[in-house]
């Protein structure tokens, strides 16, 4: 049986790295794939490490189950694999389990389960909810500890407190860190 499965984890844990490594390995056994991702991220599956690969964009209007079914039945599909997950709306991931148990394609989403407010996104809600499998990638703290939060910073490296959900950035924008960093960081000087 094909499986919805959902790798979680905060910012510069290699989630990127290891769909492009799970991707890989399909292709290296002439297997096809179909690699999507957030249309609101421009840039393609890329990985801190160097590593990248072209990808189908999905906005929330994206029907991915046709989209998926309408390639499939041109080349049969190995695998699905969707990067940015978080960025998917309750349907969507309704529509990815509907590929996984209609037309038997394993499903592989790889994404942030909170934001920098610490708040569930709805892809990650909606895919903690219904997934199969769930696995958790682990990123590091400055202190050692697991980082499992996403502190939005400033371009001065200051905390940033307010402002919409979705800012797409990197190391730039992002630091990695524990819970009790994250809510030290967010408290008022």
């Amino acid at each position: 049986m094909a499986k919805l499965h959902f790798t979680y984890a905060s910012m510069n844990a290699g989630k990127s790295t290891a769909l492009l490594q799970a991707d890989f390995n399909y292709r290296e056994r002439g297997m096809a794939t179909m690699l999507w991702t957030a249309a609101i991220d421009g840039r393609d599956i890329c990985s801190r490490i160097g590593i990248s690969a072209p990808a189908h964009r999905f906005t929330p209007e994206t029907d991915l189950a046709l989209a998926v079914m309408d390639a499939h039945a041109v080349t049969p599909l190995a695998a699905v694999l969707v990067d940015e997950a978080q960025f998917l709306s309750s349907a969507q991931v309704w529509q990815l389990a509907r590929i996984a148990d209609d037309a038997r394609i394993p499903v592989l989403c790889y994404g942030l389960r909170t934001d920098f407010a610490g708040m569930l996104f709805a892809g990650s809600a909606a895919l903690l909810a219904i997934a199969d499998r769930l696995v958790e990638l682990r990123a590091v703290c400055h202190c050692g500890a697991k980082a499992t939060m996403n502190l939005r910073v400033d371009a001065a490296a200051n905390p940033v407190r307010n402002g919409a959900q979705t800012e797409i950035g990197g190391d730039d924008r992002y630091v990695a860190l524990c819970r009790r960093h994250f809510r030290e960081s967010l408290a008022h000087e």
